[in-house]
């Protein structure tokens, strides 16, 4: 379990720090995963490192970051390390951001290139302080990894830029080839869960960023075992397909902390093949499901292959391919 202090002794989480410890389930055999020790994982912890660079991998815990770093494969977050909300299931950092750096976009696009990224992904934290969330920044980072590596593929997992007017319409207009805005939960669970957002302005973020650029892949992912019924993620997937959306991901909730929302079902592997032969019935051109999915989780390989699916579908017409 991740501890609530940081490295400076700082409550992590300063608004769930008086909180009582939640129930700990013990892990099933399938979600355990082995402890970064490779060669690989210290070079990219080092690339990550020398350029001042903050990842989600780390940030949050992420259980595959010893396979993902083993093969250089980094998430990086732009705009700090601490975040404005305080999601509960969430174990990046709460508080005050502070501004940001101009110099970023250019150390994300040198540690890309280092890392010889044929895809890219790169997320952030919710910046509620900045007048257009930070939209105009990860333009500017699409750009410049654009700029030093023509060939990479970029993924952008963005925030729901809450209230923001303009802010899809920056980061769009930047072209990255993936939008992904993860929705998280299903409606009933989000003031437990996600109090911060709300349901159906992820929605609509999802659904303009088709309308702006009907081209753009959109991507989705949702956690289950928070406690949501099997009807709501069903509904879940048919808003998500009535606003286009092509790729959905489904991976299992892990509790970061006793102090976050509990785990209240470890979902059996059988289940998410079964969400997964459902989504792709509901017309998803690509699915990911599994126990230990997440939205950069084998992202480049899975990007091949939406692309691809694309391709098929539309007869080898119409694929721009990368900027």
């Amino acid at each position: 379990m991740t501890v609530v202090l940081d490295a400076s002794n700082r409550p992590r989480h300063p608004e769930k720090a008086h909180r009582p410890d939640a129930p700990v389930s013990k892990k099933p055999d399938w979600i355990r995963v082995k402890a970064p020790v490779s060669k690989g994982y210290e070079e990219t912890r080092a690339i990550v490192r020398a350029n001042g660079l903050h990842t989600v991998c780390e940030e949050a815990g992420c259980p595959n970051i010893g396979e993902c770093w083993d093969k250089k494969h980094a998430t990086f977050m732009l705009m700090g390390d601490t975040c404005t909300r305080a999601c509960a299931f969430c174990n990046v950092k709460t508080g005050l951001s502070g501004p940001l750096d101009p110099g970023e976009p250019e150390r994300v696009a040198e540690a890309t290139e280092k890392l010889s990224l044929k895809h890219v992904v790169v997320t952030s934290v919710d910046r509620d302080d900045l007048d257009d969330g930070g939209a105009a920044h990860f333009a500017g980072v699409v750009r410049a990894i654009r700029a030093r590596c023509p060939a990479t593929t970029i993924e952008v997992l963005t925030p729901d830029f809450l209230r923001k007017d303009g802010a899809v319409e920056k980061v769009v207009a930047a072209r990255p080839d993936v939008f992904n805005h993860n929705l998280e939960t299903v409606p009933s669970k989000y003031l437990a869960v996600r109090p911060g957002a709300r349901y159906f302005t992820s929605m609509r973020l999802l659904q303009q960023v088709k309308e702006l650029d009907p081209a753009m892949f959109t991507k989705s992912g949702l956690m289950v075992g928070l406690g949501e019924e099997r009807h709501e993620i069903l509904q879940v997937m048919d808003d998500l397909r009535a606003a286009d959306v092509d790729f959905l991901t489904i991976g299992q909730y892990l509790q970061p902390t006793r102090k976050h929302h509990p785990v209240v079902r470890f979902v059996p592997p059988a289940e998410f093949k079964a969400y997964e032969t459902i989504a792709y019935a509901k017309g998803f051109a690509m699915v990911s499901s599994s126990p230990l999915t997440r939205s950069s989780h084998h992202a480049g390989e899975d990007f091949a292959r939406l692309r691809a699916a694309r391709q098929a579908r539309l007869g080898g017409v119409g694929d721009r391919g990368p900027r």
